[in-house]
């Protein structure tokens, strides 16, 4: 029996057909899609205060709702750089359609981006939270923070430190001192008696009156080679380097570091550096709060401890929503006195775990002669070490620390640590035992372990590592933004703020 075989049978494909109505974009896009939650969104966001960034006259803009919601799409879809923005606009029927077939350029989504946005992107974002807030997603009573450090936009070999400043600034200062001693030593009857100005604090106008004066006095006179070197590199380079110093200490602040390319990134260790070896970049320490893994507030700091930014947190939180959060849960990095103090007198209910805690929990207890172990008894005000000698208190030690935040150290010292058999171990310092506790600390510590092992505590303990640490996964795995695209801390946080936007909505489609 001869075989058949069946011909095949394919669908029609004409690339030259015409149609007689064309298909409308919004039949293409299926319900539900991301792209619809972020026009729906947006659609019911107050612009006002985006509108006022246009002025009037001129030739017409592109509508501001419209670059938001290709702005914010595009975060949403990973796409961070404004010319693949620009691409996507025109390849993109997602994008086509939400910005109904408008094409702006790679040069006007960056210039929206960066100077647009800047001063009212938090409005908008807040905006986007009370809508979740409404909808029963998340609650602004219940948060929980943390930090974590993102790469600037800045050449990682273009770094200024604080402490080489001010290593060459005393380093012209000595050399000027051996210049004028010299100088006396070779032209004693010119100088006469005069000695050489105190050049601290180090003035440029100074040190140029004083190398101009040597050179007056040396000149015409036999000089070594090495001097007249230092006299020539001195007039030409030091008056200059002292106003760069100066400048860039106005630059530093408080800070140790900063990068030429963005003055606002300090270096500081990135965990997810590729050479597995921590090494120093500049960046930004972002801190977030969030609750059921929504982002709440978010703010962009130049310290890289987490201990120090709190406070500030707290009140870009309250400018947000006119109010404080009323329980916090966060690691050991913010546990100190200062932000037990703040949160106590905000009346916030801090899950706050401090030093030692988890061994405390674990029941490893501290060796024998650490602080912790010696017992101190307030009725006498003094303390009692481990081989039964008393400490009495000598005085009190203040220490300021970086915020403004006053702490108060009491100061104990032992009478005879000579003759204690325990001396090599417990007392490494000249002399007696010099022993300093911060009481109030204590008293902190005391009120944070009795929250953190409470049934609530257990539950906010166990739910931390679960809210906020996903989120950082999500933003640098997921969404693979590991570095900043613009430079500047207000660019920055723009783009902080669409990101946070993003992840919000992809959440919500979720």
């Amino acid at each position: 029996m001869k075989k058949q075989y069946l011909k095949p049978v394919f669908k029609s494909y004409n690339q030259k057909q015409l149609m007689l109505l064309p298909p409308s974009l919004d039949e293409l896009i299926e319900l539900g899609h991301p792209v619809r939650i972020v026009d729906s969104v947006i659609d019911n966001v107050d612009d006002t205060a985006l509108l006022r960034q246009y002025k009037g006259g001129g030739t017409s803009s592109y509508h501001p709702r419209m670059l938001l919601k290709v702005m914010i799409y595009s975060y949403l879809c990973n796409i961070y750089s404004s010319r693949k923005m620009e691409s996507a606009l025109k390849e993109n029927i997602h994008f086509m359609w939400l910005s109904g077939m408008n094409r702006p350029d790679h040069n006007t989504l960056n210039r929206f981006r960066s100077e647009k946005l800047k001063n009212i992107l938090k409005e908008i974002f807040a905006q986007v939270v009370l809508m979740l807030v409404e909808s029963g997603k998340v609650n602004l009573k219940d948060v929980y923070l943390d930090g974590t450090k993102i790469e600037a936009n800045a050449n990682r070999y273009t770094f200024v430190w604080g402490k080489s400043i001010k290593y060459n600034k005393e380093k012209i200062v000595e050399q000027l001192n051996e210049l004028w001693a010299y100088t006396q030593k070779v032209a004693e009857e010119e100088l006469g008696d005069d000695t050489p100005p105190d050049f601290t604090p180090i003035d440029p106008e100074k040190i140029k009156e004083t190398i101009a004066k040597i050179d007056s006095v040396l000149s015409g006179k036999e000089v070594s080679k090495e001097v007249k070197q230092k006299l020539n590199y001195a007039k030409k380079h030091w008056p200059e380097n002292l106003k760069k110093y100066a400048k860039y200490e106005s630059l530093l602040g408080k800070r140790n570091s900063f990068s030429k390319t963005d003055p606002d990134a300090t270096f500081m260790r990135m965990k997810e550096d590729h050479m597995r070896n921590g090494q120093l970049k500049p960046g930004y320490n972002l801190q977030i709060a969030t609750n059921n893994q929504y982002i709440l507030s978010y703010s962009l700091h130049h310290n890289p401890t987490d201990t120090t930014t709190l406070k500030d947190h707290l009140e870009q939180f309250k400018n947000l929503y006119k109010k404080y959060p009323e329980i916090i849960t966060a690691d050991a990095g913010y546990g100190s006195e200062e932000n037990y103090s703040i949160l106590e007198n905000k009346h916030i209910e801090a899950y706050v775990k401090y030093n030692y805690f988890e061994k405390e929990r674990k029941g490893k207890i501290p060796k024998t002669f650490d602080q912790e172990n010696i017992r101190y008894d307030a009725e006498t005000d003094s303390c009692k070490c481990s081989n039964g000698q008393i400490l009495v208190r000598t005085g009190t030690r203040k220490r300021i620390t970086e915020n403004g935040y006053e702490q108060n150290y009491a100061i104990y010292q032992a009478s005879n640590c000579q003759d204690c058999c325990l001396k090599q171990e417990c007392n490494k310092q000249h002399g007696n035992k010099i022993l300093e506790i911060n009481h109030q600390l204590a008293i902190y510590k005391a009120k944070a372990s009795k929250l953190l092992k409470s049934e609530s505590g257990l539950y906010h303990r166990s739910q931390r590592p679960v809210d906020v640490e996903p989120v950082f996964a999500n933003l640098k795995h997921n969404k693979g933004f590991k570095r900043f695209n613009l430079r500047g801390i207000r660019k920055v946080e723009v783009e902080t703020g669409l990101l946070a936007i993003s992840h919000n909505l992809k959440k919500r489609v979720a």
